[in-house]
């Protein structure tokens, strides 16, 4: 294989790069270091992405995640890079000096960033309603009274309906609910980035899907008032996930000479239940 370009891991403080282990399929990760106190690890190969069938990807995005955890967990901070960026080589230069170049370009706004994240994880939670709280509601229980009086044959569109009524019951709770579970959670935060795509479970419709970037001194904290929400009501979901290095608020400049990854990236999930 010809050896020109760089796969990039993450941005660390150069304490955080010293023996860095192994990455994707056990490839050597090293160290390219700019001039200023940051680096970036990174593995050598061509400039290939990773494509292939979905349990081969999961497990790259598994070996990925695990060279920037050990560099996290090393210095306490770290600016993760997404699965499948690769630098690589350009007319005049090396993929060596593109990355170094765009590493002393912008050393001041990384080192910031990384002793802003110093000390914080990322957290995503997931809340979501059980249709089965639009019990309650008076048109629902009239129509669910009518249906149960009906012919078989008839009380099959009268459960269409039911379905179709209690969704919308569910949703204007989750509606409801929405603003207080989010102010709830954001005073133990100090940034949020929300799924707009998010999905819930069969059975169930969403309220939030969001990441939370929050100090390790409120993780406890977090989880007792995601806990208090839980119990707030019956048929409150919640799903706790993490602690994780700070995926979604590494804020990165556009890494110059980089290829950036082609749709979504895959998510490992290490869920905490609340």
């Amino acid at each position: 294989m010809n050896e020109q370009a760089l796969y990039v891991y993450a941005i660390v403080p150069a304490r955080a790069a010293e023996q860095p282990g192994t990455g994707i399929d056990d490839r050597e990760v090293e160290a390219v270091r700019g001039a200023s106190a940051v680096a970036a690890l990174v593995h050598r190969q061509d400039t290939v992405p990773y494509e292939g069938p979905d349990q081969d990807v999961r497990r790259w995005v598994l070996e990925h995640s695990d060279v920037i955890d050990r560099a996290w967990q090393r210095a306490g901070t770290a600016l993760p890079v997404s699965f499948n960026v690769i630098v690589g080589p350009r007319e005049q230069g090396s993929a060596d000096d593109a990355l170094r170049e765009w590493l002393d370009q912008n050393a001041q706004t990384i080192q910031r960033r990384l002793e802003e994240l110093d000390g914080h994880v990322e957290l995503r939670i997931e809340i979501a309603v059980d249709t089965e709280v639009s019990a309650d509601d008076p048109e629902v229980a009239q129509v669910a009274a009518e249906m149960a009086t009906k012919p078989e044959g008839v009380q099959r569109l009268y459960r269409k309906k039911l379905d179709t009524l209690r969704r919308d019951v569910t949703d204007r709770i989750a509606d409801d609910l929405y603003p207080d579970v989010r102010r709830r959670i954001l005073g133990h935060a100090v940034d949020v980035v929300e799924n707009r795509r998010s999905r819930s479970g069969e059975g169930t419709v969403p309220v939030l899907n969001i990441a939370v970037l929050v100090a390790d001194s409120q993780v406890e904290p977090l989880g007792v008032e995601l806990a208090e929400i839980r119990d707030s009501r019956p048929g409150i979901e919640v799903r706790f996930l993490g602690p994780w290095p700070p995926y979604s608020f590494a804020d990165l400049p556009t890494m110059a000479g980089a290829q950036e990854p082609r749709g979504e990236e895959p998510s490992k999930e290490a869920p905490t239940e609340a």
